[in-house]
Parts: structure tokens; C-alpha cells; sequence
């Protein structure tokens, strides 16, 4: 079983690998996909490029969802997006997949840059242990110690 810190560390290398979450509005409205930008320097942040007619450019409070590529790695993500069109971290965070989504580049007249600031987080790590896979492909009951990792962390720096 992984410590807080680990779980932490393992979900932003799962993230690194595969950017790519569901995010949507806690208003009721649909969650969409997402490729998040993210910044080392920023803790508990991640960042969105998108058109300001992106449902998610209102803001508010909002919950995004990851599955690692793997899927051995789940996180639920509660927290506030806003618009953050700061030019220093637009800058920072461009790169040659978010200009083929503008073709006016960093002066696109519909682009925005929204930001999740995250507030909490549920994390889950199917690290299962041998024992726990062998009871599992010949139907026995699975322990607690054999099925993985999880934590509720209000950060999730590690």
C-alpha cells in the first residue's frame, strides 16, 4: 500500500504521461475532455487551453475526472476554474498541440486559458499484489491489503 505522498507523487508522473481528463461544471451540465497543461511550479493547479465559448470559460466550481493510461491510477478532482489569460503562463505553457486547436496562435481571438485550482481529491492506485491477482483470476475474496491504494488528500502536492 503507497503512503499519501506517494499516491500524490504517482498521480502527477500518471498525469505527465497521459494529460487527458473529463472536466466539466458542478451546475449539472455534462463534463467534457480535456488536455490539461501542467506546471511544476504551480501546486494543486492544472491548466486548460481553451475557446471562450467553452462551456467551462463561465467558471465556477467544477469536479474533473483522470484515468491513467494504464488504468491503474483513478482521480476525482474537486475544485473552482476560472479564466487565467495571464500572457506569462499562456507563454509558458504553449506548445505545438494547443496551435493546431488555433490557428490565430497565442493572439487567436477565441482563446482563453482556464485554470483548476484544486481543492480536494480522491485518489485510487490499483497496485493489487500477486496474491490479490491470483485470487482474483480463480474467484476468491480479495483482501483490503492486496487491492491497492487510496486517499482523500486536500492537496495534492507531494
Amino acid at each position: 500500500m503507497a503512503d499519501t505522498h506517494e499516491i500524490k507523487q504517482d498521480m502527477w508522473d500518471k498525469m505527465a504521461a497521459s494529460p487527458y481528463l473529463m472536466v466539466g461544471l458542478v451546475d449539472g451540465g455534462h463534463s467534457e475532455p480535456m488536455t490539461a497543461q501542467l506546471d511544476k511550479d504551480q501546486v494543486d493547479t492544472l491548466f486548460f487551453f481553451a475557446g471562450k465559448d467553452n462551456r467551462l470559460a463561465a467558471g465556477g466550481k467544477a469536479m474533473a475526472q483522470f484515468v491513467s493510461k494504464g488504468h491503474d491510477f483513478f482521480a476525482c478532482l474537486a475544485g473552482d476554474v476560472r479564466v487565467d489569460n495571464d500572457r506569462a503562463m499562456i507563454d509558458k505553457l504553449w506548445n505545438e498541440q494547443v496551435s493546431a486547436w488555433f490557428p490565430g496562435g497565442k493572439d487567436d481571438p477565441n482563446l482563453t486559458l482556464l485554470r483548476l485550482d484544486i481543492s480536494s481529491a480522491e485518489l485510487w492506485e490499483t497496485d493489487m499484489s500477486i496474491s490479490g491477482r491470483l485470487k482474483m483470476l480463480f474467484g476468491g475474496k480479495i483482501k483490503s491489503d492486496e487491492d491497492g491504494s487510496h486517499a482523500f488528500v486536500e492537496t495534492t502536492a507531494a
